[in-house]
C-alpha cells in the first residue's frame, strides 16, 4: 500500500527552502540563488520499514509571517518542515507565534523544526544560541554539505505513517 503525503517547507525567503528540497530530491546543492515565485511542488517515493509512502514536497516561497501564505498552498497538508537561517535573526525571531498557528489551524499536521546553512557556524554555537532563546530546534541541517537533509525529510515521513 502506498500513502501520499503533502509536505510543506515554510520559512523567510532565503533560509535555503528549495536547496533543501534540491539536495533531498535529486541530491544536488548549487550556490545560485533563485527566488521561489508561488509554489514548487515535487514528488518522491520512499521506503521505510518495509512502508511505501510518496511525500508530495510543496517549496512555497518565503514570507517573513506564516499568515500571509496563501490559505489554499496550505490545505490539506500532513506535516511542515519550518526552516530557519541560524545567521539571520529575523528568520526566526517569531518562530514560536508561528509554529503556534501552524498547530492551531492544522492540528492534525506534524512538524518539524530545521537551522538549515549550519555549515555556516560551529553546531555547539547554534545550539547555545537556540537554547538561549528558548528555541527548539530538531535538526540543524546543510543542504550544501547535505548533513541531516535525508534525516529531517524521513523523520517525518516516519511520524506520518506512525499516525496513519
Amino acid at each position: 500500500m502506498n500513502n501520499s503525503k503533502k509536505i510543506v517547507l515554510i520559512g523567510h525567503f532565503g533560509v535555503g527552502k528549495s536547496s533543501l528540497v534540491r539536495r533531498y530530491v535529486q541530491n544536488t546543492f548549487t550556490d545560485n540563488y533563485m527566488v521561489t515565485i508561488g509554489v514548487h511542488i515535487v514528488k518522491k517515493e520512499i521506503q521505510l520499514n518495509q512502508k511505501s509512502i510518496t511525500l508530495i514536497i510543496w517549496d512555497i516561497e518565503g514570507k517573513d509571517d506564516i499568515k500571509k501564505v496563501r490559505a489554499s498552498y496550505l490545505i490539506g497538508t500532513s506535516g511542515f518542515i519550518y526552516v530557519v537561517d541560524p545567521t539571520r535573526p529575523q528568520t526566526y525571531e517569531h518562530i514560536t507565534s508561528e509554529i503556534n498557528f501552524i498547530t492551531t489551524q492544522y492540528p492534525k499536521a506534524k512538524y518539524l523544526t530545521v537551522a538549515n546553512k549550519s555549515d555556516l557556524i560551529e553546531p555547539e554555537e547554534i545550539k547555545r544560541l537556540f537554547d538561549s532563546l528558548q528555541i527548539k530546534i530538531d535538526y540543524f541541517a546543510s543542504a550544501k554539505s547535505g548533513d541531516e537533509v535525508s534525516s529531517v525529510f524521513e523523520n517525518l515521513a516516519q511520524q506520518l505513517l506512525d499516525n496513519v
